[in-house]
């Protein structure tokens, strides 16, 4: 057994010399809350504040005034504290400890500065050439990664091609098919269905009519609302009941002697509800009674069932071969 006074003396001796509480016990075998128990406070108090101050006098050390210098210089520049912990070859946790609170920028000016960053890459000659060959924002937007409206600002206003249909064929992505005005009138003149063209070129029915001139559109005119057909009022008809091939007399009948309402409905080619209709409120069975007579239980005896129980068998066995459940065998032995 180890002596509790020597091991003491030997921790507190390992913690003034300067070995962290960890390594003490990692030495010694021990954990760390017995190196805790045998370490006076006010040492612990002393070592805390004199990592503290090795904190401080680190923070003026050349070496760190220098790192410090170059973070700050390289975040004011415009980068984001990732990039300049990846150009410094440190963590962005130390890039963000050696900024003070009134440097850091906010969520919504990082995210303008890397917008603007972003669009800064952008080559514009190559978007303004792909722009007047016919290609859309949203298309370059989607090859360069970027939000339409950064095309939109990279692209002159002269240049700005305008809504209409008169624009220019454009070639489609999806399909890979060139939309050409003549040729969509030519094909829906010789009979071809504005849906089949859609569905051909990969678009709308509604980019196909604006393709077609109002006077050889077959459909209804542009901006005409559709009238609603005329239905007659039907006169409402309350009181006819249907007409079954089983009488209603021949239902009850059948009701009394047992059969119950969805087989006769079921023979009938109706609703059970249908049949329920035809049966007074003061001849049609209860639930348990509908129960009981759609699912008789068998008739077997409390002594049938301990004779079965004397020969060894057990309830779940008598309750089979009884056909009863094997709480209702417990309850009639």
């Amino acid at each position: 057994m180890r002596d509790l006074k020597a091991l003491a003396a030997l921790i507190r001796s390992r913690y003034r010399e300067g070995a962290s509480i960890a390594v003490v016990a990692k030495e010694l075998g021990v954990s760390k809350t017995t190196v805790q128990r045998y370490v006076p406070v006010q040492d612990r108090r002393d070592a805390v504040a004199a990592a503290r101050q090795r904190h401080r006098n680190r923070a003026e050390e050349p070496y760190e005034k220098a790192l410090r210098a170059q973070v700050v210089r390289l975040y004011r520049s415009g980068m984001p504290q990732q990039r300049v912990a990846a150009t410094l070859g440190i963590s962005v946790e130390a890039v963000v400890a050696r900024l003070e609170p009134s440097q850091r920028r906010s969520r919504q000016e990082a995210a303008r500065l890397a917008v603007e960053q972003q669009g800064e890459f952008l080559p514009q000659d190559e978007i303004i050439a792909r722009y007047a060959q016919g290609a859309t924002m949203t298309e370059l937007s989607r090859l360069y990664g970027v939000h339409p409206s950064t095309i939109r600002r990279r692209i002159p206003d002269g240049l700005i091609r305008s809504r209409s249909r008169a624009s220019q064929p454009r070639p489609r992505t999806g399909s890979g098919r060139v939309l050409v005005d003549e040729e969509v009138r030519r094909r829906y003149a010789a009979g071809e269905s504005a849906y089949a063209l859609a569905r051909e070129f990969g678009i709308s029915v509604h980019t196909i009519r604006t393709r077609i001139p109002d006077a050889d559109w077959r459909g209804r005119p542009t901006g005409e609302a559709p009238v609603p057909p005329h239905n007659p009022a039907r006169p409402r008809t309350r009181g006819v009941r249907m007409t079954l091939v089983l009488s209603d007399e021949e239902i009850l009948a059948r009701y009394r002697a047992g059969q119950s309402a969805t087989a006769i409905g079921r023979e009938a080619g109706v609703d059970c509800r249908t049949i329920l209709r035809r049966i007074p409120e003061t001849e049609r069975r209860t639930h348990l009674q509908a129960q009981r007579l759609n699912r008789p239980a068998p008739d077997v005896d409390a002594d049938t069932i301990r004779a079965l129980r004397a020969q060894g068998l057990s309830w779940e066995a008598i309750a089979a071969q009884t056909g009863l459940s094997a709480k209702t065998v417990r309850a009639r032995a």
